[in-house]
């Protein structure tokens, strides 16, 4: 694909549509985290058709914890630049929704003008946690309904996924209990989070029988791994993985540093970076340039010169 300032293979559609279209076609649909543009359009290269942006993942980058402390404006500056940059429909994390019922019609319209086809709100009370770890407390049933008819109320073509953290706290029945009010007020996908086995998760697909279902699969959670053919297989559309590349990058870069600091260079990482040449590929350096025939095709170096 070319780069996005090239508009002649850039969607014509809103992307909330297309991704509806995914959840049509046979099969699960496999959305990895990319938390950035760069991550976005190497998601794309490696074949898949959506993408998802984690919160822990945009707080993270940016120094912080996910306790549901950055902003609506922040979260869209992730939005536009992954959306952009990979022409893929983004389902993005809206952690409570920044608030009750008019915040929540706030933050929907804003999420779809800087491009993103879905959002997921949870029903937890801020300071939120990740959804596995301990003690979350959660909204009412009552208000957590009232979020998510005012998403339906303010999107134009932006999917609404509820999220319910409840199988800890409430047990199995009251998350199914949840989910159902949470379809009613008018949730397009629902998203039990923190099931523990596999006999959870079917029992929950076989609770909502013809609803789309999505799974998320995050290391060091308490969900055993599962592939994205064994979600599929136990009734579930959609699966994320929410920063499973943040991670590995993260400890990538952290070598690095070490490196850096310990042999005073990198000269022993070398095989382990991206080179020059393949980070222009991917961005599409030379398609840029050609955009402005007066700029002159830049010559990349090969290589490491000889001292």
């Amino acid at each position: 694909m070319s780069p996005y300032l090239v508009a002649a293979d850039a969607p014509n559609q809103p992307a909330g549509l297309r991704l509806r279209a995914l959840l049509e076609r046979p099969g699960i649909v496999q959305l990895p985290g990319t938390h950035n543009g760069l991550a976005a359009l190497q998601a794309r290269r490696a074949g898949f058709d959506a993408l998802y942006l984690s919160g822990a993942g945009m707080s993270a980058s940016m120094g912080l914890p996910d306790l549901g402390i950055i902003t609506v404006d922040e979260v869209c500056f992730f939005i536009r630049q992954v959306a952009r940059a990979a022409g893929l429909p983004v389902l993005v994390d809206g952690d409570t929704g920044y608030g009750e019922a008019l915040n929540v019609m706030h933050m929907v319209r804003c999420f779809e003008d800087a491009g993103a086809a879905a959002v997921h709100i949870e029903d937890q009370i801020l300071p939120k946690k990740c959804g596995h770890l301990n003690d979350k407390k959660l909204a009412s049933i009552d208000d957590m309904a009232a979020k998510i008819a005012a998403a339906a109320k303010a999107r134009r073509h932006l999917l609404i996924v509820a999220r319910t953290d409840a199988a800890a706290s409430e047990g199995f029945d009251g998350a199914v209990a949840r989910a159902k009010r949470y379809l009613a007020a008018g949730a397009d996908v629902i998203f039990p989070e923190a099931l523990v086995n596999s006999d959870m998760f079917r029992a929950f697909a076989r609770a909502l029988p013809g609803v789309n279902l999505l799974a998320n699969m995050t290391e060091f959670g308490r969900t055993p791994f599962f592939t994205a053919a064994e979600f599929e297989a136990m009734g579930y559309k959609m699966v994320i993985w929410p920063v499973s590349a943040f991670r590995v990058a993260n400890k990538a870069q952290a070598r690095l540093y070490a490196a850096l600091r310990s042999d005073g260079g990198a000269q022993a990482l070398l095989d382990e970076m991206q080179t020059r040449a393949e980070l222009y590929d991917l961005i599409g350096y030379h398609q840029y340039e050609a955009l402005d025939r007066s700029i002159v095709q830049t010559v990349v170096p090969q290589g490491m010169p000889q001292r």
